[in-house]
This record gives structure tokens, C-alpha cells and sequence, in this order.
């Protein structure tokens, strides 16, 4: 590959993965500041009932993106990856301006959640197919055996908005005092994502549409979309199970990190913000790094050794955290599970767009990422404070972080047949054997 073929690459992952940076932001910034989101717009009798009704707004968002898979994801792949991304990033910007500019129950009454709870569902209508098109985009534009390098960079740039949300969340808490973050502070990040919108637009509107897709003769129409779909109705059950892992643990320990460490384990806000800075930056390297090592041995022994290991370590390691709760022990926990995400995701989303007809690829990856994501993965949040709730138990999120590798884990072993029609894309390992 020439340099010049080279910096295009890079300028074409930029693009695709800019608004996927958007999406991943906004999701985050709503979890980080959940507790103030839920005293803006949903008061409540108790502390617990208020962060429960943000909590489940900010689930409620994700129950549209089955939708938006069948829909946009549909849309995609009759009219193309660049026309299905720009009409992603726009529905993506309005759902951000109606809960950044919305003001506070006080000021307008129930108006204000229905605002606020509308924005997350037009917001998760947008992400539902927003992952799967990125993925895709990227997999097709990528060079022969290197399929697991470039899709990782979707996962990547979702680590780059967490750690960017994260980094803005310190300077914010270290500048005002935390009724000023009460008040209006936790506005601020989403403004500054309202901002970076017009340079994300134009990122995207010089996007070129992939040669693959380009290349077909016959795209599908809706019809024979939703036909496909039913009829490869076991692979979209198996991309679900196999997203369960990667949703769930990215949930836990991202978006949640901010409420667990404060409300469960009593940590201050500034250092929870970096602990989840941290597994930004740690997520970002192991990607990357995992998606190039499953270009050389495959996908499957990655999948099985990572859920493998989450399913015996994850409630250990937080049973270790709530023992005696510190920056360091929440920081060393959070990195092994980055460890463990960055790891199986590196080879999980460059699967699943494997062993989806390629037809539908784009609504087939969509619709099993947007299921796992909206049954399982975005609820964490709310599951997991429910559970501590109820149980009393710090640690119960690693018996549900368990229960999803367990699932993603028996994904893995029966995927097996379907792995006969990917595309040869692992090359051989080659051994030097000295000349005698």
C-alpha cells in the first residue's frame, strides 16, 4: 500500500468513526451525570427513586434501536453505508439538542421529562443502526487480512468519547463547587457536544461510498430485507448472545463507573471520573491491539478465553473492590474488566459482521447488537442499582456481568458452523525455517 492509499484509509476511518464518537459521547455524559439528569427532570419522593427514573430514561433510549436496525438499517443497505451514516448523525444531533436545551421540572412541569424522555428515544432510534454501519463501512473498505484491525476502531472511537466526556467531567468538578454541577454544570458537556456537530457534518458529507457495496447489482428492497432477517433468524439470535458480553461489561464499566464509585462504594466524584478516564485510555489501547491479534489467530479463541475468564473473575473482583472501597482498588478492577472488554470486542464486532448475509449486513448487525443493547446492555445501569438495592450485595453487578459472558460464552462454541462461510480473512502464520 502507497502512502498516499495509506493517509486515505486513515482519513476514512476518521470520517465514518466521527459521529459514532458523538453517539458514544452524549450516551455517556447521560450516564456520567444520571443523578443530577434525574433531580433536573424527574424529583422525586427519595434519592433512590429519582436516580432509578434517570437511570431508566437513560435504558429507554435503547429500546428503540431494534427499531432503528429494521428501519435505518434497511435504509442502509438499499441506498448505501455514506447516506445511512449522515441520516444517523442528524437524527443523532436533534435527540442531543431537545435534553441539553430542555430547562428542569421546576420550570416547566411534566413537559420537561416527556422532552427529555423523547430525545432518548430519537437518540437510541439513531445508535440502532449507527454501530452496525460504522462496522460495516469499515469492514468493507478494509485491506485483506486486517478485517479485525480496522472494525476495532468503532469500539475505539466510542473509548475516545468516554475518555474526552470523562476528562471535560474532572475539570468541570474541579472548577465548580457541586451545587453549581447541580444546577447547571452538568449542561455543559452537552453543549460542547452541540458545538462539535458542524464539524462532524462535514466529516461525514465527504465520505465516499465503499466499493463492495458499490460493486452489487441488486440491492435488497425493505421486503426482502425483513425476509432475510426471518430467515437467518438463529445467526441474529447468536450476534445477540455474543453482544451481551461486550454490552453489558462496556456499560458497567463506563457509564456506570460514575454512579457505582458515588452511590454504592462512596468514592469522591473527581476520582471516579478518572478511574473511568482511565478505562477510556485502557479500552483504546487493547482494542486495536485485540483486533489485529484475532486477524492472525481468529476470533473464536479470543471469544472463548475472555468470556471464560470474566465469567470466574468478575463477582471475585468485586466482592475484592467493596471489601475496603479506594481509588486504587476501584481503578485495578476496572482495568482487569477493560482488559477483558477490550479483548473480546476486538474480535467480536468484526464476527458479527462475518457471519451476517451480506445482503443484509448492515440491519443483521444492527438488529442483533441493538437487542443485546436494549434488553441487556443498556439497562445495566438501572439493573445493577436495582440489584444492589434490593440484594444489598455492592458486588452484584459481577454476578450479571457473569451471567452475560456465561451467554456470550455459549454463543461462541455453537457459532461453529457458521464460520464456514466467512471469507478466508486470517492469514496463515508463517514460521522461518533456518537453511541448513
Amino acid at each position: 500500500m502507497t502512502n498516499s492509499d495509506r493517509r486515505s484509509k486513515i482519513w476514512a476511518v476518521v470520517r465514518v468513526c466521527s459521529g459514532n464518537f458523538l453517539e458514544m459521547y452524549d450516551f455517556m455524559v447521560f450516564g456520567y451525570y444520571a443523578a443530577a439528569i434525574g433531580r433536573t427532570f424527574f424529583p422525586a419522593g427519595s434519592e433512590f427513586a429519582s436516580l432509578m427514573l434517570s437511570l431508566m430514561t437513560f435504558g429507554a433510549g435503547f429500546l428503540m434501536r431494534p427499531l432503528g436496525a429494521i428501519v435505518l438499517g434497511t435504509y442502509t443497505d438499499h441506498h448505501g453505508r455514506r447516506k445511512g451514516l449522515l441520516l444517523t448523525l442528524m437524527l443523532m444531533s436533534v435527540g442531543m439538542v431537545s435534553i441539553a436545551c430542555v430547562p428542569g421540572y421546576r420550570t416547566i412541569g411534566l413537559l420537561a421529562p416527556l422532552l427529555v424522555v423523547f430525545g432518548r428515544l430519537l437518540q437510541g432510534l439513531s445508535a440502532g443502526v449507527e454501530l452496525g454501519g460504522v462496522s460495516v463501512y469499515l469492514s468493507e473498505i478494509a485491506t485483506p487480512g486486517h478485517k479485525g484491525f480496522y472494525v476495532s476502531w468503532q469500539s475505539g472511537s466510542q473509548q475516545v468519547a468516554v475518555m474526552f466526556a470523562a476528562l471535560l467531567g474532572v475539570v468541570l468538578n474541579s472548577k465548580l463547587p457541586p451545587e453549581k454541577m447541580e444546577q447547571w454544570g452538568w449542561r455543559v458537556p452537552l453543549l460542547v457536544g452541540l458545538m462539535i456537530i458542524p464539524a462532524l457534518f462535514v466529516l461525514r458529507r465527504s465520505l465516499e461510498e465503499t466499493k463492495e457495496f458499490l460493486a452489487r447489482k441488486v440491492r435488497p428492497s425493505a421486503q426482502e430485507v425483513l425476509r432475510t432477517l426471518a430467515e437467518n433468524w438463529r445467526i441474529v439470535l447468536i450476534g445477540t448472545m455474543l453482544t451481551m458480553m461486550t454490552t453489558v461489561s462496556f456499560y458497567l464499566i463506563t457509564a456506570y463507573t460514575p454512579t457505582y464509585g458515588s452511590s454504592a462504594l462512596h468514592l469522591a466524584s473527581r476520582d471516579n471520573l478518572i478511574v473511568t478516564l482511565c478505562v477510556g485510555a485502557s479500552n483504546l489501547f487493547w482494542l486495536p491491539v485485540m483486533g489485529a491479534l484475532s486477524d492472525r489467530v481468529g476470533r473464536r479463541p479470543l471469544l472463548v478465553l475472555c468470556t471464560v475468564l470474566a465469567l470466574v473473575s468478575a463477582y471475585p473482583a468485586l466482592s475484592w473492590l467493596v471489601s475496603a472501597p479506594s481509588f486504587l482498588r476501584l481503578l485495578g478492577v476496572e482495568l482487569w474488566l477493560s482488559f477483558l472488554f477490550g479483548g473480546y470486542n476486538g474480535a467480536m464486532t468484526v464476527y458479527l459482521t462475518e457471519i451476517m448475509p451480506v445482503k443484509v449486513r448492515t440491519a443483521g448487525f444492527s438488529l442483533a447488537y441493538s437487542l443485546a443493547t436494549a434488553i441487556f446492555g443498556g439497562f445495566t445501569p438501572a439493573i445493577s442499582t436495582y440489584l444492589i438495592r434490593t440484594t444489598g450485595n455492592r458486588a452484584v453487578p459481577g454476578i450479571w456481568l457473569s451471567f452475560a459472558a456465561a451467554c456470550a460464552l455459549l454463543a461462541a462454541l455453537v457459532a461453529r458452523p457458521y464460520q464456514e462461510r466467512l471469507e478466508p480473512e486470517v492469514p496463515p502464520l508463517r514460521v522461518a525455517v533456518p537453511h541448513s
